[in-house]
């Protein structure tokens, strides 16, 4: 009779099967697919704020409006919003709702399709324009006869609203770059209305001295000065005014609760300790949190504060070279870029569609995409509209550049990182501890210009 020999009896030491059950595993830290590289936090120089509260003086700057007007719709018919008119030049600090509401009755809607045209150069500028949809080219003839875009107009913009008077004719020719849709104010329907409100007439009358008032191109209170002169003339007395109502950024907060319950923590510690793990996992949830507040936060975020003025639009649709660089050619010492990865992959198939090719910059041992040597680097947390855009930002960063600056407060209680503190909060009659964790923020910026945004660029062609 032959004997079989299993596998078992033929083997000539132990197998690894049975070897693991006198082993441990070698294991990694917990992992999450959340964090992302947070540029923004990483590049914002930030300012220690230990009351809290950071002030921003400025020179007076004589504000003409320039914001967005909101519509409401019903149906095919639109209706701009009475009490958003007040973003208009000519309207800016109006309060009398009766006639902010006449005012959004005489407006008359029109549609436009691609090609067509809202306004000629040359010809009277007798309306006040108003952008409900689409995107409308500002364009002039160049000095050789060329046609020359000077920009874009979107949803909310406005066109002829800085005038007070009537006369004058368009700088440059309206051209509707989609289909559009403008709702159009008669400016002789609205100084007929000041005859029926002293309210209006009062308003038109302090745009026009806010007008008249001496300033430089930003808007700012002139201060005079004398320069080419001889001999020994009269010089002119000035002064820097500063702005009678700066602004104030309070701190603002991101927070969670952590809960550990002691058996885990008392028994399970080894060779990771628990609750240092559970920390660590939220720690960098609020802090993605907080970069988040930063983009978007409607009171103090980067998309909903960026001055309206430097606010542009795309030339064709997907961000390309000539965007970037209108971007940059508005401020000096741009710093770097901020934009969805999207938009930095739609920016890349651009330059491939044209021929050129982007630089490269090292930050921080990596190597990152550049445009003109300014980084632009990828932030997850600029949303993308369902209809496929984005926004991509420039920023100058820096007090001692007025640029843009984070604030935080150093040595808050259970301060682990900048900012950030972890307070042990006791434990309840279940034995689950808790641990209260935040994160005190905010971000400033210094004046209008640190801050550009290039909005509704398409990220899906």
């Amino acid at each position: 009779m032959v004997l079989e020999l299993t596998e078992q009896d033929q083997r000539l030491s132990l197998d690894t099967a049975a070897a693991r059950r006198l082993a441990t595993t070698t294991k990694t830290s917990p992992q999450m697919q959340e964090i992302s590289p947070r540029w923004l936090l990483r590049m914002l120089p930030w300012v220690d704020v230990p009351g809290g509260v950071y002030r921003v003086n400025r020179r007076l700057t004589y504000a003409v409006g320039g914001g967005r007007v909101s519509f409401a719709h019903t149906g095919a018919r639109v209706r701009v919003v009475p009490p958003s008119l007040t973003e208009l030049p000519l309207l800016r600090g109006l309060d009398d709702d009766r006639v902010l509401d006449t005012l959004a009755r005489l407006f008359e809607q029109r549609e436009f399709a691609p090609g067509g045209t809202i306004a000629r150069a040359g010809r009277p500028a007798d309306e006040l324009l108003l952008v409900v949809r689409g995107k409308v080219r500002k364009v002039q003839q160049g000095p050789y006869g060329d046609r020359v875009v000077l920009g874009a107009l979107a949803g909310g913009d406005h066109a002829g609203a800085d005038r007070p008077d009537e006369g004058g004719t368009w700088d440059y020719t309206l051209e509707a770059g989609t289909a559009c849709t403008v709702l159009a104010l008669p400016r002789q329907e609205l100084h007929a209305l000041t005859t029926q409100s002293p309210a209006l007439a009062a308003q038109l009358e302090r745009h026009r001295a806010r007008l008249a008032a001496p300033r430089n191109k930003w808007g700012e209170a002139a201060i005079v000065t004398a320069a080419g002169h001889r001999g020994e003339p009269v010089l002119p007395g000035t002064f820097a005014d500063y702005d009678p109502g700066p602004r104030e950024y309070a701190l603002s907060v991101s927070q969670t609760v952590l809960r550990v319950h002691t058996r885990v923590a008392d028994l399970y510690s080894a060779p990771k300790d628990q609750t240092e793990e559970q920390l660590g996992l939220t720690i960098e949830a609020v802090r993605e949190s907080q970069e988040r507040e930063l983009v978007s936060n409607r009171d103090f975020g980067l998309l909903h504060n960026a001055d309206p003025a430097q606010r542009i639009q795309p030339r064709t649709g997907p961000p390309g070279p000539d965007d970037l660089d209108e971007l940059l050619c508005r401020r000096k010492r741009s710093r770097f870029f901020l934009a969805h990865p999207r938009a930095i992959a739609a920016f890349h198939r651009q330059c491939s569609a044209q021929g050129v090719y982007p630089d490269s910059a090292e930050i921080e041992g990596r190597r990152v995409t550049a445009w003109r040597g300014v980084p632009l680097l990828p932030c997850d947390k600029i949303p993308v509209s369902r209809e496929g855009t984005s926004s991509i930002l420039v920023l100058r960063t820096g007090e001692k550049d007025s640029g843009v600056v984070g604030l935080y407060q150093r040595g808050v209680p259970g301060e682990r990182e900048p900012g950030l503190g972890v307070k042990f909060t006791g434990i309840d009659a279940k034995a689950v501890s808790s641990y209260l964790v935040s994160a005190y923020y905010s971000v400033a910026i210094l004046v209008p210009d640190a801050l550009g945004v290039l909005e509704n660029v398409e990220v899906a062609r």
